[in-house]
């Protein structure tokens, strides 16, 4: 069971979520907010007790980019995944350096919402990952380095060659089966290299294997992306 965390200062938009949410069988809202700092204080209190949290970007008292700093600081097991009105805004970008797992419009389907809650809880970025290379190619110069970033250079030496190029395969945007064939390998063979890659490099999700590659320099944001 998927136990979620609504952080929305619109009531009518929580009451939507949750409708669509109480209805799957897998998943279960456990508690609403309306702003910041009492998602960051329920995480807080609780940090067992959820899997997801739906934030906001744009909240009264604290916004949902400095509640998800802070909840993914805390070191709670429950990902972020960020709300927004825009598929281009700088700050779903900035809510990812601050460790959030993915984002998703808020004017989204029924379908798109319950397959991106189920892509965050299973450690998979929301977008595809050719979309989110083309994304983080526009803003990752623009932003600072993330704690997940920092020192990525250094960082790769705990990898294998071969998870080296899996990471830099990823961070391209191919999809896991282009990644098998590209590199003649099984496609169960790569999802257990792109584990391997997250616990080595405590990293949440495979946007912040992105960003670690980026940083390292195994690719260069394209000038004309």
């Amino acid at each position: 069971m998927i136990r979620l965390l609504l952080a929305d200062d619109q009531e009518l938009v929580r009451t939507g979520f949750r409708m669509v949410l109480d209805a799957q069988s897998d998943m279960t809202v456990a508690a609403e907010v309306a702003n910041g700092a009492e998602a960051v204080a329920a995480v807080s209190q609780a940090p067992a007790a959820y899997d997801v949290v739906l934030m906001d970007v744009r909240m009264p008292v604290v916004d949902g980019l400095e509640a998800t700093r802070r909840i993914v600081a805390s070191g709670a097991p429950a990902k972020v995944l960020v709300l927004t009105t825009f598929d281009i805004d700088e700050y779903v970008f900035a809510a990812l350096q601050a460790g959030a797992s993915g984002f998703l419009l808020k004017d989204a389907g029924p379908d798109e919402l319950l397959a991106a809650v189920r892509a965050v809880h299973n450690g998979d970025a929301v977008v595809a990952p050719s979309a989110t290379k083309r994304l983080l190619d526009r803003f990752l110069p623009l932003l600072p380095a993330s704690p997940q970033s920092t020192g990525a250079g250094e960082r790769l030496d705990a990898l294998t060659e071969r998870e080296v190029e899996v990471l830099t395969a990823v961070a391209r945007g191919l999809t896991n089966a282009e990644i098998a064939a590209t590199l003649y390998l099984a496609e169960a063979t790569v999802k257990t290299h792109i584990g391997h890659v997250l616990a080595k490099l405590g990293l949440r999700d495979r946007v912040h294997m992105v960003l670690v590659a980026y940083n390292a320099g195994l690719v260069r944001p394209d000038p004309y992306a």
